[in-house]
Protein backbone atom coordinates (compact mmCIF):
# COMPACT_ATOMS: atom_id res chain seq x y z
CA UNK A 1 0.00 0.00 0.00
CA UNK A 2 1.15 3.80 -1.15
CA UNK A 3 1.65 6.57 1.02
CA UNK A 4 -1.43 8.38 -0.27
CA UNK A 5 -3.33 5.32 0.41
CA UNK A 6 -2.28 4.93 4.13
CA UNK A 7 -2.99 8.39 4.29
CA UNK A 8 -6.61 8.02 3.34
CA UNK A 9 -6.97 5.57 5.74
CA UNK A 10 -5.25 7.08 8.74
CA UNK A 11 -7.38 9.01 11.14
CA UNK A 12 -7.00 12.74 11.46
CA UNK A 13 -5.10 13.10 14.32
CA UNK A 14 -2.19 11.29 12.78
CA UNK A 15 -2.31 13.28 9.69
CA UNK A 16 -2.78 16.23 11.79
CA UNK A 17 0.82 14.88 13.44
CA UNK A 18 2.23 14.39 10.02
CA UNK A 19 1.40 17.55 8.78
CA UNK A 20 2.82 19.65 11.86
CA UNK A 21 5.66 17.35 11.53
CA UNK A 22 6.27 18.83 8.03
CA UNK A 23 5.15 22.24 8.68
CA UNK A 24 2.28 21.99 6.14
CA UNK A 25 -0.42 24.78 5.22
CA UNK A 26 -3.08 23.37 5.71
CA UNK A 27 -6.65 23.39 7.84
CA UNK A 28 -6.23 20.95 10.20
CA UNK A 29 -9.86 19.72 10.69
CA UNK A 30 -10.05 19.32 6.86
CA UNK A 31 -8.79 15.64 6.17
CA UNK A 32 -8.64 15.67 2.18
CA UNK A 33 -6.33 19.27 2.95
CA UNK A 34 -3.92 18.15 5.41
CA UNK A 35 -3.66 15.15 2.68
CA UNK A 36 -3.08 16.88 -0.32
CA UNK A 37 -0.27 19.13 1.83
CA UNK A 38 1.42 15.69 3.35
CA UNK A 39 1.34 14.48 -0.19
CA UNK A 40 2.77 17.59 -2.21
CA UNK A 41 5.27 18.20 0.35
CA UNK A 42 6.70 14.49 0.50
CA UNK A 43 5.96 14.42 -3.53
CA UNK A 44 8.41 16.57 -3.95
CA UNK A 45 11.69 14.54 -4.59
CA UNK A 46 14.53 17.83 -3.60
CA UNK A 47 12.37 17.66 -0.12
CA UNK A 48 12.13 13.84 0.38
CA UNK A 49 16.07 14.35 0.16
CA UNK A 50 16.68 16.74 2.06
CA UNK A 51 14.52 14.55 4.91
CA UNK A 52 16.68 11.50 4.18
CA UNK A 53 20.14 13.42 4.38
CA UNK A 54 18.76 15.06 7.69
CA UNK A 55 18.25 11.75 9.27
CA UNK A 56 21.16 10.04 11.85
CA UNK A 57 22.95 7.10 10.78
CA UNK A 58 21.00 4.98 13.93
CA UNK A 59 17.50 5.92 12.04
CA UNK A 60 19.53 5.21 8.24
CA UNK A 61 20.49 1.68 9.78
CA UNK A 62 16.40 1.05 10.99
CA UNK A 63 14.91 2.00 7.93
CA UNK A 64 16.94 0.35 5.62
CA UNK A 65 16.20 -3.03 8.20
CA UNK A 66 12.36 -1.91 7.65
CA UNK A 67 12.59 -1.05 3.29
CA UNK A 68 14.49 -4.60 2.68
CA UNK A 69 12.16 -6.44 5.52
CA UNK A 70 10.03 -8.95 3.45
CA UNK A 71 7.60 -8.80 5.73
CA UNK A 72 4.23 -6.46 5.75
CA UNK A 73 3.97 -5.88 9.33
CA UNK A 74 5.67 -5.09 12.44
CA UNK A 75 4.30 -5.46 16.17
CA UNK A 76 5.42 -2.55 18.68
CA UNK A 77 8.19 -5.46 20.67
CA UNK A 78 9.31 -6.14 16.97
CA UNK A 79 9.84 -2.14 15.84
CA UNK A 80 11.08 -1.40 19.43
CA UNK A 81 14.39 -4.29 19.32
CA UNK A 82 14.89 -3.26 15.93
CA UNK A 83 15.66 0.30 17.14
CA UNK A 84 17.78 -0.75 19.92
CA UNK A 85 19.88 -2.83 17.74
CA UNK A 86 20.55 0.43 15.54
CA UNK A 87 20.94 2.71 18.58
CA UNK A 88 23.14 -0.03 20.41
CA UNK A 89 25.70 0.49 17.70
CA UNK A 90 25.01 4.31 17.57
CA UNK A 91 25.90 4.24 20.75
CA UNK A 92 29.27 2.44 21.07
CA UNK A 93 30.48 4.59 18.28
CA UNK A 94 29.60 7.86 20.39
CA UNK A 95 31.59 6.56 23.39
CA UNK A 96 34.51 6.93 20.98
CA UNK A 97 33.63 10.80 20.38
CA UNK A 98 34.51 13.47 22.49
CA UNK A 99 31.44 15.41 21.33
CA UNK A 100 29.35 13.26 24.11
CA UNK A 101 25.89 14.78 25.08
CA UNK A 102 25.72 17.22 28.41
CA UNK A 103 24.80 14.92 31.23
CA UNK A 104 21.81 14.74 32.36
CA UNK A 105 20.26 15.17 28.18
CA UNK A 106 17.83 12.83 27.78
CA UNK A 107 18.30 9.93 25.58
CA UNK A 108 15.02 9.26 23.16
CA UNK A 109 13.07 5.87 24.17
CA UNK A 110 13.02 3.39 20.95
CA UNK A 111 8.47 3.65 21.68
CA UNK A 112 9.55 7.81 21.30
CA UNK A 113 11.50 6.39 18.45
CA UNK A 114 8.27 4.75 16.94
CA UNK A 115 6.43 7.61 17.47
CA UNK A 116 8.46 10.22 15.92
CA UNK A 117 8.69 7.91 12.78
CA UNK A 118 4.99 8.14 12.73
CA UNK A 119 4.98 11.33 12.94
CA UNK A 120 6.94 11.54 9.95
CA UNK A 121 4.48 8.94 7.90
CA UNK A 122 7.36 6.19 7.97
CA UNK A 123 4.74 4.01 9.92
CA UNK A 124 1.42 3.49 9.78
CA UNK A 125 -1.19 1.54 12.55
CA UNK A 126 -2.83 -1.49 10.05
CA UNK A 127 -6.33 -0.46 8.66
CA UNK A 128 -8.52 -4.29 9.36
CA UNK A 129 -8.82 -6.19 12.40
CA UNK A 130 -6.19 -8.67 11.98
CA UNK A 131 -3.49 -5.62 11.57
CA UNK A 132 -4.51 -2.80 13.27
CA UNK A 133 -2.18 -3.75 16.17
CA UNK A 134 0.63 -3.71 13.34
CA UNK A 135 2.83 -1.14 12.40
CA UNK A 136 2.75 -0.83 8.13
CA UNK A 137 5.34 1.25 5.82
CA UNK A 138 4.01 2.95 2.58
CA UNK A 139 5.84 0.96 -0.28
CA UNK A 140 6.42 3.99 -2.62
CA UNK A 141 8.72 5.32 0.57
CA UNK A 142 10.68 2.26 0.51
CA UNK A 143 11.52 2.46 -3.04
CA UNK A 144 11.99 6.11 -2.94
CA UNK A 145 14.41 5.11 0.46
CA UNK A 146 16.60 3.05 -1.59
CA UNK A 147 16.83 5.39 -4.96
CA UNK A 148 18.09 8.25 -2.41
CA UNK A 149 20.23 5.97 -0.26
CA UNK A 150 21.88 4.60 -3.33
CA UNK A 151 22.83 8.19 -4.43
CA UNK A 152 24.57 8.45 -0.75
CA UNK A 153 26.23 5.36 -1.11
CA UNK A 154 27.86 6.30 -4.56
CA UNK A 155 29.19 9.40 -4.07
CA UNK A 156 32.37 7.48 -1.65
CA UNK A 157 32.94 5.03 -4.15
CA UNK A 158 36.43 5.44 -6.20
CA UNK A 159 36.03 3.13 -9.93
CA UNK A 160 38.74 1.71 -11.71
CA UNK A 161 39.53 3.45 -14.79
CA UNK A 162 40.11 -0.20 -16.73
CA UNK A 163 40.09 -3.74 -15.35
CA UNK A 164 42.73 -5.09 -13.18
CA UNK A 165 45.99 -7.00 -13.99
CA UNK A 166 44.20 -10.17 -12.64
CA UNK A 167 40.83 -11.09 -10.96
CA UNK A 168 39.62 -14.39 -9.20
CA UNK A 169 36.40 -15.48 -10.46
CA UNK A 170 35.05 -18.94 -9.06
CA UNK A 171 31.99 -19.54 -10.77
CA UNK A 172 30.57 -22.65 -10.92
CA UNK A 173 33.51 -24.58 -8.88
CA UNK A 174 31.43 -24.42 -5.41
CA UNK A 175 28.34 -26.37 -7.61
CA UNK A 176 31.42 -29.08 -8.23
CA UNK A 177 32.66 -29.28 -5.21
CA UNK A 178 30.17 -30.11 -2.95
CA UNK A 179 29.78 -32.97 -5.64
CA UNK A 180 33.10 -33.93 -5.06
CA UNK A 181 32.26 -33.61 -1.20
CA UNK A 182 29.58 -36.26 -1.55
CA UNK A 183 31.66 -38.44 -3.76
CA UNK A 184 34.73 -37.86 -1.16
CA UNK A 185 32.56 -39.03 1.56
CA UNK A 186 30.93 -42.11 -0.25
CA UNK A 187 33.76 -43.73 -1.01
CA UNK A 188 36.20 -43.51 1.94
CA UNK A 189 35.10 -44.43 5.90
CA UNK A 190 35.33 -41.04 7.96
CA UNK A 191 35.38 -40.78 11.22
CA UNK A 192 34.26 -38.80 13.57
CA UNK A 193 35.83 -36.90 16.70
CA UNK A 194 34.06 -36.38 20.16
CA UNK A 195 32.97 -33.36 18.81
CA UNK A 196 30.91 -34.95 15.75
CA UNK A 197 34.19 -33.57 13.17
CA UNK A 198 36.12 -35.19 10.73
CA UNK A 199 40.02 -35.52 11.66
CA UNK A 200 42.37 -33.63 10.50
CA UNK A 201 43.74 -36.22 8.17
CA UNK A 202 40.28 -36.57 6.65
CA UNK A 203 39.99 -33.04 5.89
CA UNK A 204 43.15 -32.17 4.23
CA UNK A 205 42.70 -35.54 2.17
CA UNK A 206 39.34 -34.15 1.33
CA UNK A 207 41.02 -30.36 0.81
CA UNK A 208 43.77 -32.15 -1.34
CA UNK A 209 40.60 -33.39 -3.53
CA UNK A 210 38.48 -29.99 -4.07
CA UNK A 211 38.75 -27.15 -6.54
CA UNK A 212 39.35 -24.75 -4.33
CA UNK A 213 41.22 -25.74 -1.16
CA UNK A 214 41.56 -23.65 2.22
CA UNK A 215 44.09 -23.78 5.12
CA UNK A 216 42.75 -25.92 7.99
CA UNK A 217 41.65 -23.64 11.30
CA UNK A 218 43.97 -23.17 13.60
CA UNK A 219 43.36 -24.01 17.25
CA UNK A 220 42.25 -21.76 19.98
CA UNK A 221 40.84 -19.30 17.05
CA UNK A 222 37.33 -18.52 17.72
CA UNK A 223 34.69 -19.54 15.45
CA UNK A 224 31.01 -19.61 15.90
CA UNK A 225 27.79 -17.60 14.41
CA UNK A 226 28.10 -18.80 11.16
CA UNK A 227 26.32 -22.25 10.50
CA UNK A 228 26.28 -25.39 12.22
CA UNK A 229 30.50 -26.89 11.43
CA UNK A 230 32.23 -23.58 10.84
CA UNK A 231 33.29 -24.19 14.35
CA UNK A 232 36.09 -26.43 13.37
CA UNK A 233 35.72 -26.53 9.19
CA UNK A 234 36.98 -23.55 6.94
CA UNK A 235 34.49 -21.00 5.83
CA UNK A 236 33.51 -22.20 2.66
CA UNK A 237 33.89 -25.75 3.12
CA UNK A 238 31.64 -25.30 5.88
CA UNK A 239 29.02 -23.77 3.74
CA UNK A 240 28.90 -26.71 1.60
CA UNK A 241 29.21 -29.48 4.46
CA UNK A 242 25.95 -27.14 6.30
CA UNK A 243 23.81 -27.53 2.70
CA UNK A 244 24.88 -31.22 2.09
CA UNK A 245 23.71 -32.26 5.83
CA UNK A 246 20.52 -29.89 5.57
CA UNK A 247 19.77 -31.46 2.22
CA UNK A 248 20.30 -34.95 3.79
CA UNK A 249 22.73 -35.72 1.69
CA UNK A 250 25.11 -36.87 3.90
CA UNK A 251 24.58 -37.91 7.86
CA UNK A 252 26.41 -38.09 10.93
CA UNK A 253 26.00 -41.63 11.93
CA UNK A 254 27.37 -43.81 15.02
CA UNK A 255 30.93 -41.47 14.84
CA UNK A 256 30.98 -42.13 11.31
CA UNK A 257 30.21 -39.77 8.38
CA UNK A 258 28.44 -41.54 5.93
CA UNK A 259 26.58 -40.67 2.34
CA UNK A 260 23.33 -41.08 2.32
CA UNK A 261 20.67 -43.03 0.24
CA UNK A 262 19.57 -39.71 -0.62
CA UNK A 263 22.55 -38.52 -1.56
CA UNK A 264 23.94 -41.63 -3.31
CA UNK A 265 20.83 -40.85 -5.81
CA UNK A 266 21.45 -37.44 -6.24
CA UNK A 267 25.27 -38.41 -7.56
CA UNK A 268 23.81 -41.75 -9.35
CA UNK A 269 20.84 -39.47 -11.27
CA UNK A 270 23.49 -37.17 -12.14
CA UNK A 271 21.85 -34.02 -10.78
CA UNK A 272 23.48 -30.33 -10.76
CA UNK A 273 23.88 -28.63 -7.75
CA UNK A 274 21.83 -25.48 -7.82
CA UNK A 275 24.35 -22.40 -6.62
CA UNK A 276 21.21 -19.88 -6.51
CA UNK A 277 19.88 -22.52 -4.00
CA UNK A 278 22.99 -22.38 -1.93
CA UNK A 279 23.24 -18.57 -1.99
CA UNK A 280 20.02 -18.75 -0.61
CA UNK A 281 20.46 -21.41 2.10
CA UNK A 282 23.97 -19.24 3.09
CA UNK A 283 22.12 -15.78 3.26
CA UNK A 284 19.65 -17.37 6.16
CA UNK A 285 22.82 -19.30 7.56
CA UNK A 286 24.54 -15.70 8.04
CA UNK A 287 21.35 -14.24 9.06
CA UNK A 288 22.00 -14.67 12.93
CA UNK A 289 25.02 -13.10 12.94
CA UNK A 290 24.59 -10.11 9.95
CA UNK A 291 20.78 -9.47 10.01
CA UNK A 292 20.32 -7.10 7.33
CA UNK A 293 22.96 -9.61 5.15
CA UNK A 294 20.58 -9.28 2.29
CA UNK A 295 20.16 -5.53 2.60
CA UNK A 296 24.09 -5.25 2.39
CA UNK A 297 24.67 -7.90 -0.54
CA UNK A 298 21.73 -5.85 -2.65
CA UNK A 299 23.66 -2.87 -2.15
CA UNK A 300 27.35 -4.49 -2.51
CA UNK A 301 25.56 -5.11 -6.14
CA UNK A 302 24.43 -1.75 -6.55
CA UNK A 303 27.96 -0.15 -5.79
CA UNK A 304 29.94 -3.07 -7.83
CA UNK A 305 28.45 -3.18 -11.06
CA UNK A 306 32.00 -2.00 -12.29
CA UNK A 307 34.69 -2.22 -10.73
CA UNK A 308 35.58 -0.38 -7.36
CA UNK A 309 38.31 -0.22 -4.35
CA UNK A 310 37.48 -2.03 -1.73
CA UNK A 311 38.54 0.55 0.59
CA UNK A 312 35.75 2.93 -0.58
CA UNK A 313 33.17 -0.07 -0.71
CA UNK A 314 34.04 -0.30 2.87
CA UNK A 315 34.05 3.63 3.41
CA UNK A 316 30.68 3.69 1.71
CA UNK A 317 28.57 0.93 3.26
CA UNK A 318 31.14 0.08 6.68
CA UNK A 319 28.38 2.27 8.82
CA UNK A 320 25.63 -0.65 7.73
CA UNK A 321 27.21 -3.04 9.76
CA UNK A 322 27.01 -3.70 13.00
CA UNK A 323 30.09 -6.10 14.87
CA UNK A 324 29.52 -9.63 15.88
CA UNK A 325 31.48 -10.03 19.14
CA UNK A 326 34.86 -10.36 17.49
CA UNK A 327 34.40 -9.92 13.81
CA UNK A 328 34.53 -6.19 13.44
CA UNK A 329 32.66 -4.52 10.56
CA UNK A 330 35.26 -4.88 7.83
CA UNK A 331 36.25 -8.77 8.37
CA UNK A 332 32.68 -9.00 8.37
CA UNK A 333 32.13 -7.08 5.08
CA UNK A 334 35.40 -8.71 3.70
CA UNK A 335 35.36 -12.55 4.61
CA UNK A 336 31.93 -12.96 5.82
CA UNK A 337 30.20 -11.07 2.83
CA UNK A 338 32.66 -10.49 0.13
CA UNK A 339 34.72 -13.58 -0.14
CA UNK A 340 31.39 -15.76 0.26
CA UNK A 341 30.04 -14.29 -3.05
CA UNK A 342 33.12 -14.76 -4.62
CA UNK A 343 33.26 -18.34 -3.36
CA UNK A 344 29.86 -18.77 -4.58
CA UNK A 345 31.01 -17.15 -8.44
CA UNK A 346 28.53 -13.76 -7.79
CA UNK A 347 31.78 -11.59 -7.44
CA UNK A 348 35.22 -10.88 -8.78
CA UNK A 349 38.17 -10.01 -6.31
CA UNK A 350 40.65 -7.98 -8.62
CA UNK A 351 44.36 -6.78 -7.70
CA UNK A 352 46.09 -4.21 -9.44
CA UNK A 353 49.59 -2.22 -8.42
CA UNK A 354 47.92 1.22 -8.75
CA UNK A 355 44.42 0.57 -7.32
CA UNK A 356 45.03 -2.30 -4.98
CA UNK A 357 41.87 -4.87 -4.51
CA UNK A 358 38.47 -3.92 -6.03
CA UNK A 359 35.74 -5.80 -6.35
CA UNK A 360 33.19 -6.77 -9.17
CA UNK A 361 29.40 -8.19 -9.46
CA UNK A 362 28.82 -11.44 -12.11
CA UNK A 363 25.85 -11.39 -13.70
CA UNK A 364 25.04 -14.03 -11.61
CA UNK A 365 25.75 -12.24 -8.58
CA UNK A 366 24.10 -9.25 -10.00
CA UNK A 367 20.71 -11.24 -10.65
CA UNK A 368 21.52 -13.11 -7.38
CA UNK A 369 21.32 -9.66 -4.94
CA UNK A 370 18.25 -8.76 -6.12
CA UNK A 371 15.85 -11.93 -5.65
CA UNK A 372 17.82 -12.11 -2.36
CA UNK A 373 15.90 -9.30 -0.66
CA UNK A 374 12.82 -11.02 -1.70
CA UNK A 375 13.65 -14.08 0.52
CA UNK A 376 11.38 -14.24 3.54
CA UNK A 377 12.43 -16.87 6.39
CA UNK A 378 8.69 -18.09 6.24
CA UNK A 379 9.50 -20.38 3.16
CA UNK A 380 13.25 -21.65 4.11
CA UNK A 381 13.19 -25.83 3.85
CA UNK A 382 16.30 -26.55 4.82
CA UNK A 383 16.97 -26.65 8.36
CA UNK A 384 19.84 -27.73 10.14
Amino acid sequence: MNLADMLTYADIGQLSNIANHYDCDAKRNSKHELIQSILSKLGRREFFEEQVSSLSPSDLRFLNNLVFDTRTGYSLEELTAAIRHTADLEEKEDKASSNKKAAGAKTESPREAVARYRRSGWLFNGFTHSTKYLFQVPSDLKERFRDVLRERLHQNLQRLPHDPEAYRDEQGLAAEDLKLILKYVGGHDIELNQEGFMYRRNQQQLMSTLHISEPLITKGAWRFGYGRSCIEYPDRFALLYDYAYAKKWIRENHARLILSETGASFLEEGNQVSVIQIFRFWLRLYKGAIPNISSLVYWISQCARDWVTAASLYESLGWLIRPFYYDSPQNILEQRIIRMLMHLGMLRIGESQSMGTSYKMTALGLKAAEAGIHISDSNDDLIL
